[in-house]
């Protein structure tokens, strides 16, 4: 009987501290200037047009892999090292990066902020939307009285008592005898 060396670990190590979210699409290319301009903050332009020309060198090599003629993240971050040297050429000399201070890293920044508030928003729409279709469930199964109200419940009411109406207004009829429960609920 054959055993593998080394034994097996019972226990799995934890996850990283920051793993992408489920939800969240992970960007190569942003990851790559990322490390660029953590890279670059503090350097002045000799030592940036020093690490320019090791992405450079390190492009023409990639160049020459078929396994890399897909990959994003390297010319991203040549271009990233191209733009903060076209940077600091411009500015007076001595001049150190400050990725805080650039214009293109606010707006990409102001970007993901506005993404990050559109997601949050189909989130919480979505939160409310599940927690009506679990009121009207509790309605019918005449459990509403009983349930405990929750933290943004009003929302959610208030969707179920809005698709009420369409019901009762499509029907012609005084709507779903629940309905007034619903309503009428102390929460």
């Amino acid at each position: 009987m054959t055993t593998s060396w080394p034994p097996r670990r019972t226990a799995r190590r934890p996850l990283a501290p920051r793993v992408a979210a489920p939800g969240e699409p992970v960007d190569p290319a942003r990851i790559g200037r990322r490390v660029v301009r953590r890279r670059a903050k503090g350097m002045d332009a000799g030592a940036v047009a020093a690490a320019l020309e090791d992405a450079r060198f390190d492009a023409r090599q990639d160049s020459r892999h078929e396994g890399l003629a897909e990959d994003v993240r390297g010319p991203a971050e040549l271009a990233e090292w191209e733009r903060i040297a076209r940077l600091l050429a411009a500015a007076a000399p001595g001049t150190v990066y400050d990725p805080d201070a650039g214009d293109v890293v606010q707006a990409e920044l102001a970007t993901e902020a506005a993404a990050a508030a559109r997601e949050a928003e189909l989130r919480e729409a979505a939160r409310v939307a599940a927690r009506a279709d679990e009121l009207q469930a509790l309605r019918e199964m005449g459990t509403l009285e009983q349930t405990e109200p929750r933290d943004g419940d009003e929302a959610a009411r208030g969707s179920v008592h809005v698709a009420e109406q369409r019901l009762s207004s499509s029907s012609g009829g005084g709507g779903h005898p629940g309905c007034s429960r619903l309503r009428a609920a102390p929460w």
